[in-house]
């Protein structure tokens, strides 16, 4: 319901004053009173149809994707064809090396990328047939060379048994006790899933975006009944094992010098307490040392403040967060210094512009091309020396934030608090000291957008899977997000990584074991990913 305005009460004289100067003064307190009440009634219209106009903006407006493809997605395959060359695709490709043998990066102009040189080659020879092979001379000719060109091609998924075969050997004249071969240590004992199943299992759920309903479908297809609820078992046991895994990921984040957190909801339909269409809450942490990036996803049925002080109550250092105040909490413990994000500061600006009248420049345009000129120093020395990125703050974005807070100052007295533009004027002064702090070092991020990009394939396959069933599940999927993530950030094809991982963790036995299998400690495997693949697929 709008709210309703009133005058306010006016301290009227008994007995009105007759002369003309004490009843000017009393008319002008009148209007006074309803120039009041008409600004607020007109401030409150104002924010209602700005945050109309955004929310229409969000629903129809285009987005930073193709505008073009957006909606149609069952003639998907025509949109993405209109600008290509169908000749280029049916042209011989280009071969993956050079003549002088070394490696082709770069297509020549007109043609594909050559395809991967480790990719195993299949080589399929077609010969001229022996009649055509006698020259008009009479005599037969003689091969001169040949020309190749490539195909990519793809194996179907197999689905097949592997047979144990455990040998028994016994005494000839049956005195001693039979030796059975010893079974290797399996990640799920009294299951029939193969460690490789379950590598794929989770790849096509945490990384494809494909429920369990589906893959239970897949596996269908190939002659194989394997219900959803036992694949769900699955995913929850291979979670407990990679579990150790995990805790040396997460003991390699608290070691960076700063790192990254967010949030994102997500809908647990038997958490005790709670209905089921409640919100509870994934927590991502990515950061490390350098060299050894880390995600860490953790699930809590809160978004309280409490929840990051519990996750991160032994890390000391830089701490960058969004605006959220659930952080305020783990902000003052000694040793943290929190970081505000230049990205979300930006959005809300960007939000301003849209609300603007078409075809005009406003205050939101300067805020935006303002802070793009921080993103701009950012950009330019993204590939600089720690040293060299700190210098080019001190010279570049010190001044620019200088000029940047004179500007707030002197633009927010003059702007409607609650409008679009007064409310990010507001948020870019409250959180001003956390939002400079990044130039005091050369390594400190601007913005969140490491903890956003990592929290992104969570996003994306919750619109598939929707929901989690249980705490437990929820939990699992933390676990797995977590390690399969951390691969992905440290280069390492996720699929071959974690075959090798569910192979040999289960006969792990110390620390350093596990700690062997680590992303950065087997990191070189990326290398051999497709063609490790392939030959697991002979």
């Amino acid at each position: 319901m709008p709210p309703r305005y009133s005058l306010p009460e006016l301290a009227l004289p008994a007995v009105l004053p007759t002369d003309a100067a004490s009843l000017t003064a009393l008319l002008h307190s009148v209007i006074a009173a309803h120039n009041d009440v008409k600004t607020q009634a007109l401030n409150h219209m104002q924010h209602m149809m700005e945050q109309f106009m955004l929310a229409r903006h969000r629903m129809f407006g285009a987005s930073s994707e193709q505008s073009s493809s957006q909606g149609r997605l069952f003639d998907e395959a025509e949109v993405l064809a209109a600008g290509t060359d169908a000749t280029q695709d049916m042209a011989p490709l280009v071969p993956h090396t050079k003549p002088d043998g070394k490696a082709n990066t770069k297509p020549a102009r007109g043609k594909r990328a050559p395809l991967p040189a480790e990719l195993k080659r299949v080589d399929v020879v077609h010969d001229v047939p022996a009649a055509e092979r006698t020259c008009p001379c009479g005599t037969p000719m003689v091969q001169i060379g040949e020309d190749v060109s490539e195909q990519l091609d793809l194996v179907p998924m197999q689905v097949r048994v592997l047979r144990h075969i455990r040998r028994r050997y016994g005494c000839p004249g049956s005195v001693h006790a039979p030796v059975t071969a010893a079974l290797p240590p399996q990640p799920l004992p009294k299951s029939n899933a193969s460690a490789d199943l379950l590598a794929m299992l989770l790849v096509v759920k945490f990384i494809d975006g494909l429920p369990l309903a589906r893959f239970e479908y897949v596996l269908a297809r190939h002659g194989v009944t394997v219900s959803r609820q036992t694949l769900a078992r699955w995913v929850i046991g291979a979670a407990g094992l990679l579990q150790p895994l995990l805790n040396l990921m997460r003991d390699a984040l608290l070691e960076g010098p700063f790192l990254h957190v967010d949030e994102t909801v997500v809908q647990v339909l038997k958490e005790p307490g709670k209905a089921p269409t409640s919100n509870s809450y994934m927590w991502v942490q990515t950061g490390g040392p350098p060299g050894r990036p880390v995600v860490v996803f953790d699930y809590d049925a809160s978004r309280s403040g409490q929840v990051p002080v519990r996750l991160l109550h032994d890390y000391r250092g830089y701490v960058m967060t969004d605006g959220y105040s659930g952080y305020n909490e783990l902000m003052r413990t000694d040793g943290i210094e929190q970081l505000v994000c230049w990205a979300h500061v930006r959005r809300r600006f960007v939000e301003a512009v849209k609300v603007q009248p078409k075809g005009k420049r406003g205050l939101a345009d300067e805020a935006v091309a303002m802070i793009g000129k921080l993103y701009g120093v950012e950009r330019d020395h993204k590939d600089a020396t720690d040293e060299a990125r700190l210098l080019a703050r001190q010279i570049h974005s010190v001044p620019a934030l200088a000029a940047l807070r004179a500007w707030l100052d002197n633009t927010l007295p003059g702007v409607t608090p609650k409008s679009a533009l007064g409310t990010a004027l507001s948020y870019l002064r409250d959180y001003w000291p956390r939002l400079t702090r990044y130039t005091e070092r050369g390594d400190l991020p601007i913005d969140n957008n490491r903890a956003e990009n990592a929290i992104r394939p969570f996003v994306v396959g919750r619109k598939a899977w929707l929901f989690s069933d249980t705490v437990a599940g929820a939990n699992a999927s933390a676990v797995i997000y977590s390690v399969l993530e951390t691969a992905k950030a440290n280069g390492v094809e996720p699929y071959t990584w974690l075959r090798r991982v569910l192979r040999d963790l289960p006969a792990a036995k110390t620390v350093d074991d596990v700690d062997a299998l680590l992303p950065w400690n087997i990191g070189a495997m990326g290398d051999n990913a497709h063609a490790a693949a392939a030959d697991f697929l002979q």
